[in-house]
């Protein structure tokens, strides 16, 4: 019986959460038909939310968090995959109500991986994760608008996060004038070397506003949320959309009809966890054609295992730069 490492939230009989590594046995392996050896995860920001306690991310406990993970096979009962293939998972649950991949060890459905895509190394694939895939599956929803570069500006929120720095990227790489929001000025430069045209500060965005504000951009990929996504709606120009994809600044949304009634806006709910594959393979295909690994590579920290949980807690609080990427093995 292998044993392995993975980190662990636990919770008492008081509901005091705790949050540790543990050496864990294949017996503690969930239900699957396919069992990985884990390479690389990522932290995002619902991995902090797991780990802190912020938010009720985690339904079942003890779990191994992480919602992201590369690995090799070592065993399968599924005619999907063989020994020794390697493969991608993103949502499904994992992290949340089943073990995820904060651990050299998984055991997951065959229908929630995908074949490793061939334009990624395991570095990369994870330096992506749910965060870019995210932000790749909002670029799609407007590209579904037919908002194009000749449209108009595009803004990005939560832009120096590791959501907004992919967004930026692959607008900016696909010719939209991107305009970056950030609470952190000092990133101004990264952003701009990612492909920001302009850059404002998040405080423009935070204050309760009008229920119809001066029309500045004609789309806009929103990973905040609550009073900036309501302001953010209240700028859109006549027939743009908005693709929301983050709940940093709350769940709370304080808008009015009014942009949708009188400026035939359009307001796209992005989901990553339970999206159908064949939307996935379309996603990763994109991104293999237009992300600019470079631009990927500076985008993105490497970190240890042993860092990880520490990670997770300062991606919350709005320390953590861009992406990144876990070493599990």
């Amino acid at each position: 019986m292998s044993q392995f490492k993975a980190v662990t939230i636990r919770k008492d009989e008081a509901g005091v959460q705790s949050v540790g590594f543990a050496t864990l046995a294949d017996e503690d392996l969930m239900p699957g038909d396919v069992t990985v050896r884990v390479e690389r995860s990522t932290v995002n920001y619902k991995d902090g939310l797991a780990v802190t306690g912020r938010a009720p991310v985690v339904r079942r406990f003890p779990m191994v968090p992480g919602v992201d993970g590369v690995g090799v096979v070592e065993e399968s009962a599924s005619d999907l995959y063989a020994v020794g293939d390697r493969v991608l998972i993103n949502g499904w649950g994992i992290g949340e109500t089943h073990c995820g991949a904060w651990a050299e060890r998984a055991r997951w459905k065959s229908e929630w991986l995908l074949p490793m895509p061939a334009g990624f190394t395991s570095d990369e694939a994870m330096a992506i994760g749910t965060a870019g895939y995210t932000a790749m599956l909002a670029v799609l929803a407007l590209e579904r608008h037919d908002i194009r570069p000749s449209s108009g500006p595009v803004l990005v929120t939560g832009a120096s996060g590791g959501l907004g720095s992919i967004a930026v990227t692959l607008l900016a790489d696909l010719g939209y004038h991107v305009v970056a929001s950030t609470g952190r000025p000092e990133q101004a430069d990264y952003l701009k070397e990612l492909g920001a045209a302009e850059i404002i500060d998040r405080a423009e965005l935070a204050a309760p506003g009008k229920a119809l504000s001066r029309e500045r951009w004609i789309g806009a990929i929103d990973a905040v949320g609550g009073q900036t996504l309501a302001n953010v709606l209240s700028m859109i120009r006549y027939d743009g959309a908005v693709a929301a994809c983050g709940n940093a600044g709350g769940l709370d949304l304080p808008a009015t009809v009014a942009p949708f009634i009188l400026r035939r806006i359009t307001l796209y709910g992005i989901d990553s966890v339970y999206v159908p594959k064949a939307i996935r393979l379309v996603a990763w295909d994109r991104l293999d054609r237009d992300l600019d690994r470079a631009k990927l590579a500076r985008a993105t920290t490497r970190i240890p295992f042993a860092s990880v949980i520490d990670a997770a807690r300062e991606i919350v609080e709005g320390k953590v730069r861009g992406r990144l990427v876990v070493e599990i093995g």
